[in-house]
């Protein structure tokens, strides 16, 4: 038997556990950080399968470290549960109908993706038993891949350090290996704090935290144009002092992202950026205090690692998907707009295949895409990419949903326990388990893997969150 059939085989005798843990995190769908219910579920069910589980590392609760085997190489997978807020929705329901009121919901398809690289990680240990390799399989247990940036603190505190391979994967509407970079993201507030005073009898008394905060705002606005140009600052005000017009506001919250392809870079602009604010608060004669919430470098696919994964996607194929798959796309497919349709299209244009590649009346996408190498950050942020300054790593896209489905949305967490996640989290299963496998022998291309890594991160990972900054729990 073929080692692809030798996989596939066992995958799917793991298939009842693989999609009992996606359904179970789908009905759960907690808040980033605070996943209690998803992280206990899953870390059980390892337990359950003989994996030697570690919870609350890195001081996160909701973190954990599955390991099963011994020796080398060690082989990782990367999971994660967390869920977005407002995006609570009814399965296989094809129009706005929410679970309840404002509810949080898998609107990114997080319960899929850990029970993807939950099934992985078995899958593999199912086969180092069946022919006696040796190796160490590790499931991780990440939390708050949206809100709270989990994976840097586990990077920071060395949880990936001595892998030898680290593989993930995330539900979309295509199948492809993803072969380019995001960028570094850095999370910050900024509070400025002056002096009330009655703004009509006596405005010279007073001191403008706001008038402070939207001087930093003009400034930052100027230098975006010396910003380099994939760089983006953006911001969004948590307090803005008041709603009084006649008190001087002695106190302003605002929350900025500063993004860069580079993680270094990221934190070069973020000093011009703590520049602008001191000097808005210095003129308006008032305090600014500075503090990082969280932040993520950029994602480094490895190269290595990538062309064993498309082989091994290639092999596996694109989901198998059935009538009922369809005619169920079908109906989500009429609330998406055009331009969310044309989305998927311009990708591929954009990454210099034809339009024509996928039918352009495709309700799914069942084909496997060629891979596609840039340098190019696109235009998200992941803390998957702390994993890839520490550990070679790659990652993988798989079809779970109606093509042109558009992220973050209700659309999304409605098609998460449906008959394509299903098929979607099982190719991913099946995919990610075979690469590894091809890996256990193949010493010299983890070591190619290891060099391609070294030469891209010359002065190793160094995380962009501060030693003194906790994860907010």
């Amino acid at each position: 038997m073929e080692l692809k059939e030798t996989i596939s085989a066992l995958a799917e005798q793991n298939e009842r556990f693989i999609l009992d843990l996606n359904d179970a995190v789908w009905g759960f769908a907690e808040a980033g950080m605070k996943e209690h219910r998803s992280a206990d579920y899953i870390a059980e069910a390892m337990k359950q399968q003989g994996f030697k589980v570690t919870q609350g590392v890195s001081g996160i609760p909701t973190a954990f470290v599955a390991e099963w085997g011994e020796g080398k190489p060690v082989i990782g997978f990367l999971g994660e549960y967390d869920a977005l807020p407002g995006l609570s929705q009814t399965a296989n329901v094809a129009q706005h109908e929410e679970l309840a009121c404002g509810a949080y919901g898998h609107g990114c398809g997080h319960n899929s993706l850990g029970a993807g690289a939950a099934g992985a990680a078995v899958t593999l240990r199912d086969y180092l038993k069946q022919s006696g390799a040796q190796g160490t399989v590790r499931y991780y247990g990440c939390p708050g891949e949206e809100y709270g940036s989990g994976k840097a603190f586990m990077a920071r505190d060395g949880k990936f350090d001595d892998l030898d391979a680290c593989f993930t994967w995330h539900p979309t509407d295509g199948n492809q290996v993803v072969g380019s970079r995001t960028l570094a993201c850095l999370s910050v507030f900024f509070t400025f704090k002056g002096r009330t005073s009655h703004a009509s009898a006596a405005p010279h008394l007073g001191r403008s935290a706001l008038d402070a905060c939207e001087l930093m705002s003009v400034g930052v606005n100027y230098l975006r144009e010396h910003m380099p140009s994939d760089a983006r600052v953006h911001y969004a005000y948590h307090d803005a002092g008041g709603i009084a017009p006649n008190v001087v506001q002695d106190h302003v919250k605002v929350h900025y992202f500063v993004r860069s392809p580079r993680a270094a870079d990221m934190m070069a602009l973020f000093e011009r950026v703590k520049k602008v604010a001191k000097g808005a608060a210095m003129m308006m004669e008032t305090e600014v205090e500075i503090q990082i919430h969280e932040a993520a470098s950029d994602y480094m696919p490895n190269r290595v690692l990538d062309r064993v994964m498309q082989q091994s996607l290639e092999e596996v194929g694109a989901p198998l998907f059935d009538e009922s798959d369809r005619a169920l796309a079908a109906q989500f497919r009429k609330t998406f707009s055009t331009e969310e349709i044309a989305s998927f299209y311009d990708g591929l244009e954009e990454s210099g295949f034809s339009r024509d590649l996928v039918p352009a009346d495709a309700l799914l996408c069942e084909q496997v895409l060629p891979y596609f190498a840039t340098e190019k950050g696109m235009g998200g942020s992941t803390d998957v990419g702390d994993t890839s300054y520490c550990a070679p790593t790659s990652q993988i896209n798989v079809a779970t949903m109606a093509l042109g489905t558009p992220g973050h949305s209700w659309q999304l967490t409605g098609q998460g326990k449906s008959g394509m996640a299903h098929k979607g989290t099982m190719t991913a299963a099946k995919v990610m388990a075979l690469t590894a496998a091809k890996l256990l022998d193949r010493p010299e291309v983890l070591a190619e893997a290891k060099a391609e890594l070294l030469r891209k991160n010359r002065g190793g990972y160094v995380c962009p969150i501060p030693d003194d900054v906790m994860p907010t729990l």
